[in-house]
């Protein structure tokens, strides 16, 4: 928490007294429930008896990854075996005062063990449910299995977002569509909630992988059918034929309709390699375009306006990027945030951890881990006043507070400790 921020503010934050069970693993869920944490969510996550899978990847110490915490920061951790003949009691407890459920089973799980949608709001008519499913709840994948890289290629992500290896299409290591799956989901949480202000009602949230990656790529999701139909109609078939020949994957890839002009991309839109890097340009005006051209030293009189001359762009592209080449990444910074045209050098990820601009507005923080010691990691990504989003302290040790959550719940000594020896849930690893 900042230091400029009283404990009397955190009352402050926009989901105080909210309670949130959370049955999530890996990515979409957790973050979005860590999410409603830093916004002051009591949120309690139920983990399998052998813990969240990403507790195991790469332990820092028992139980503790960088994966989990990466995800699962200010929470409460409670083992339960969700097909236990005596997880219903325990489940019902946690829903009975709950205002909102969160979960990412794998299509038909929940309605197997009773966690479906239509069963939790017929029970708990105030609860918001909140679902993410790979390629959503209809249609003739809805039942298959599916992870953001599975997803990021089904929906096209992958392919816009360029990565490839030995001439095939890679992801990226951000798992973008869960991500942006957590971001909606969060959302609607929050507005489900506000909702329910109004009509004492909760409600279903969904989120789908597949839809958070086509609004990543929303630039291209839209057809204009009298400009577009005809061009998707000539690709498709261009397409087929190259898929049928068996034509490598650039060449395919070049059959993707493009709405950005050329000129864009070719000088105006890009990354150029310096002196000693690489720096990214963006001038999506006819004003930045001049401004750029002039900084570098070459002239265009169409400021990238589209003109009937390959030669014309191929030269001025040309020239762009040997003047670009003959100075450092630094010198280019300079001189173009003088000349007011977005520029900025190309960092490697774990650069930005120790970056002033990231430093100096709190979007880092470093979390004191009892196990683990100081872990630099992100602060929360939305800011309300001084003190409605803080940042989260580490979930503590996986199975030590078993009994104390039970006992919240209602539970005696004596029920706790034959709900452990049945195997329902675990008191230590």
């Amino acid at each position: 928490m900042p230091s400029d921020v009283s404990e009397d503010a955190v009352s402050e934050q926009p989901f105080d007294g909210i309670r949130v069970v959370e049955f999530g693993q890996f990515v979409a869920v957790p973050f979005a429930a860590q999410l409603l944490s830093e916004g002051g969510a009591e949120v309690i996550k139920i983990e399998s008896l052998e813990g969240d899978p990403t507790r195991r990847l790469a332990q820092l110490a028992p139980m503790e990854s960088r994966i989990y915490l990466s995800r699962n920061r200010g929470k409460r951790s409670l083992p339960l075996h969700l097909r236990h003949d005596d997880a219903p009691a325990i489940i019902d407890a946690l829903l009975s005062r709950a205002d909102v459920a969160m979960m990412n089973f794998r299509p038909g799980l929940a309605a197997q063990i009773g966690l479906d949608a239509d069963t939790l709001r017929e029970k708990y008519p105030r609860l918001v449910i909140a679902t993410v499913t790979p390629f959503g709840r209809y249609g003739p994948d809805a039942g298959l299995a599916g992870m953001d890289i599975v997803v990021q290629a089904r929906s096209g992500l992958m392919v816009a977002n360029g990565r490839q290896l030995d001439g095939r299409p890679m992801s990226g290591d951000p798992v973008s569509a869960d991500y942006m799956a957590a971001m909606s989901l969060s959302f609607g949480v929050a507005s489900a909630l506000l909702r329910r202000t109004k009509t004492g009602k909760g409600g279903e949230v969904h989120a789908s992988l597949m839809q958070a990656s086509m609004t990543l790529n929303n630039n291209q999701m839209m057809r204009v059918e009298s400009v577009d139909g005809p061009i998707h109609d000539e690709s498709r078939e261009r397409l087929a034929g190259l898929r049928e020949r068996g034509a490598s994957y650039d060449d395919q890839r070049a059959a993707q309709p493009s709405a950005r002009a050329r000129t864009m991309a070719d000088i105006y839109f890009r990354t150029y390699t310096t002196a000693d890097g690489w720096l990214a340009i963006a001038c999506g005006s006819r004003r930045l375009r001049a401004l750029f051209i002039e900084a570098i030293g070459l002239s265009d009189p169409h400021a990238g306006d589209e003109v009937d001359s390959e030669d014309y762009y191929a030269n001025l592209q040309r020239s762009a990027e040997q003047r670009m080449s003959e100075r450092t990444t630094a010198e280019w910074e300079a001189t173009l945030a003088e000349a007011g045209v977005p520029a900025s050098r190309v960092l490697l990820p774990f650069e930005i951890l120790d970056d002033p601009q990231a430093t100096a507005n709190d979007m880092l923080y470093d979390l004191e881990h009892p196990q683990i010691g100081t872990v630099r990691t992100l602060a929360p990504p939305v800011a309300l006043d001084k003190a409605g989003f803080r940042q989260p302290s580490a979930t503590k040790p996986f199975a030590s507070e078993t009994r104390e959550i039970l006992g919240e719940l209602g539970f005696e000594e004596s029920e706790i400790d034959v709900l452990v020896e049945s195997g329902v849930t675990r008191d230590a690893i």
